[in-house]
């Protein structure tokens, strides 16, 4: 089918922040598809949920650790997955303006994770879910995004954004507002959720004060998506030495692309070549920096005959 199709055009010539939004929007309809033939067959899809998400029961999860995963793909409220999916689309393309496609996975994941983390722990401790009783189920990406904004603004607090009826607004405001706003909402009812929340945004500030130092707590990860990835396909992966991103010197929301250190160099090593083509796959041309424009050109101009 054409539609099918087109879908699966857009999918791999997207970005992995279009990617990512593309499996949670299609997690979201499917588990609409299975619902609607349950309740067909006279019964539930609630049934089904509870196997994608990730339940508070540690033996119920020991039974399903792939809800460790699964759960931050999943979304059933319609409200639920449109805020997170528009949350982390305009956020998520000014991370990307920063870092690369393999940052935004590693961190998408473990700040899930981190949300997960935090989430067990208060379900297993604290006496409001412990007197209670019962099984506590969680699912939704919020703990991811929450992640991603809370690490582009510990990196880049500066960063302006233009809000409806207010203004430039510098990013570190937003991130202050979202945790707060997860604080405020305990006692307003998804607890279990609030506090996945504030998992997530104490895995993106980590990132972030992470990078500042030098250092890149995806990198793991990443390396072990990797070579899972080349036993599929048969390819030897290998993850570069991490560089630190560059750090903008203008505030404006336009100008850190421009304000990136242009440090053209005479030669091209051959590890440098493949870190830039591996980007270009990954992300496409549009994200290299000018340096990284200027070496693939020189390297071309090199090899040409």
């Amino acid at each position: 089918m054409a539609f099918i199709d087109d879908i699966k055009r857009s999918y791999l010539r997207g970005s992995m922040l279009l990617r990512i939004i593309f499996i949670n929007i299609g997690v979201f309809l499917l588990l609409h598809v299975v619902a609607i033939g349950a309740f067909l067959m006279n019964s539930t899809g609630d049934a089904v949920l509870q196997w994608v998400e990730l339940p508070s029961d540690l033996w119920l999860l020991l039974r399903r650790p792939w809800t460790l995963v699964t759960y931050m793909f999943v979304h059933y409220g319609l409200l639920h997955i449109l805020f997170n999916m528009l949350w982390l689309y305009w956020l998520g393309r000014i991370f990307m303006e920063f870092f690369s496609a393999k940052h935004l996975t590693g961190l998408y994941l473990l700040g899930g994770w981190g949300g997960a983390l935090l989430y067990l722990l208060a379900a297993n401790l604290l006496p409001y879910f412990t007197t209670h009783g019962g099984v506590y189920y969680l699912m939704g990406a919020s703990a991811s995004v929450v992640a991603i904004v809370v690490a582009t603004a510990v990196y880049v607090p500066d960063y302006k954004i233009g809000l409806l009826f207010l203004g430039e607004v510098s990013i570190k405001w937003i991130a202050i507002v979202t945790v707060l706003i997860s604080l405020l909402s305990m006692e307003g009812g998804n607890v279990g959720g609030n506090i996945a929340h504030l998992g997530g945004a104490l895995v993106g500030a980590w990132f972030a004060l992470s990078i500042k130092r030098g250092r890149d707590i995806t990198r793991p990860l990443n390396a072990a998506i990797d070579g899972v990835v080349g036993l599929f396909n048969g390819r030897s992966w290998h993850w570069p030495e991490f560089k630190r991103p560059a750090r903008p010197t203008s505030t404006s929301h336009e100008a850190p692309r421009a304000s990136r250190p242009h440090r053209p160099t005479d030669t091209v090593s051959e590890e440098e070549l493949d870190i830039i083509l591996g980007k270009i796959k990954q992300a496409g041309y549009d994200a290299l920096t000018d340096e990284e424009k200027d070496k693939l050109f020189k390297a071309s101009r090199k090899r040409t005959p």
